[in-house]
């Protein structure tokens, strides 16, 4: 059925093209879309679907590539993008490419998936969602695929995301490598180390482990290309020369009123955060 003269034409919400759908963050969100009922296209390097092929044929198109390719992958087929559309991507940081995808006449919502691609699901997990230039219904039609799977959507505008992430992300991913060089540098092997490790300890360092089994070029993306993670960086060599201090001081009274400053600032947090830990800790008690 056509629509009345002056209505807005309907968006077709049934095929879905993602570009870059063979990586491991495209291959998981194409099983979403299927198991939604849409039929999923993907194009890759080597594929006969070109990335062309998606802009011009999909209802919805989601851009998945690595983070420093994504402006110029959206930018090579935003023209080709009609205002029935839904123009997405699914990349750590979105002033950027949600301001390249603006450039389009599609409906543009930006996605973070704050995972990555080796969960098998999810369920569970945090999707940042930032909607430019997005109808309810459009926005309201996505949120639901994802959150009809378990995963919880957080809408943010985009600079508001990029200084999120730069916390989230930069500062941990950038602290945890430091850890990592840290103790390399010491000369003092894990096999010494290990052993005395204490559960809560071998959560901290677990988490270290974790990221150095990964795509570093995943992290170097991510440290090196949100524009907001360079003054982070700065802070915390700051906050990190004034601790370093307090520590050769010596004195009990600084270092006191340091760690009261900084557990009035976490004040809300830190019954949840030992809620939590606790039951981590009893896990891995479990475990050996």
């Amino acid at each position: 059925m056509e629509p009345a003269a002056g209505e807005k034409k309907m968006i077709r919400k049934d095929t879905v093209g993602i570009i870059g759908g063979f990586g491991g963050m495209g291959r998981l969100f194409s099983a979403v879309f299927e198991r939604a009922g849409y039929e999923v296209l993907c194009s890759g390097r080597k594929t006969p679907v070109s990335n062309e092929d998606i802009a011009l044929t999909c209802d919805i198109v989601i851009v998945s590539v690595p983070i420093r390719d994504t402006v110029r992958v959206i930018e090579e087929i935003a023209l080709l993008l009609s205002e029935e559309q839904v123009f997405c991507d699914l990349t750590s940081i979105k002033t950027a490419p949600v301001e390249a995808m603006l450039r389009s006449k599609a409906q543009v919502i930006g996605l973070h998936p704050m995972f990555g691609p080796s969960v098998s699901t999810i369920f569970g997990q945090t999707i940042a969602a930032s909607p430019a230039r997005c109808e309810e219904k459009t926005r309201e039609m996505l949120y639901q695929i994802f959150t009809s799977e378990g995963a919880k959507v957080c809408p943010m505008d985009p600079k508001e995301h990029d200084k999120i992430m730069s916390i989230v992300q930069g500062l941990v991913h950038f602290t945890t490598l430091s850890v990592a060089e840290t103790i390399k540098n010491t000369g003092i092997p894990l096999e010494a180390i290990l052993p005395v490790m204490s559960p809560v300890y071998r959560i901290e360092l677990g988490l270290v482990g974790r990221i150095l089994g990964q795509d570093p070029s995943l992290y170097a993306d991510i440290l090196q290309m949100n524009p907001e993670t360079a003054g982070v960086l700065e802070t915390l060599a700051d906050s990190v020369a004034s601790l370093k201090t307090i520590v050769e001081s010596k004195d009990p009274e600084k270092f006191a009123a340091f760690f009261t400053e900084n557990s009035e600032a976490f004040r809300s947090y830190i019954p949840q955060a030992a809620e939590e830990t606790d039951r981590l800790i009893e896990t891995l008690v479990k475990m050996k």
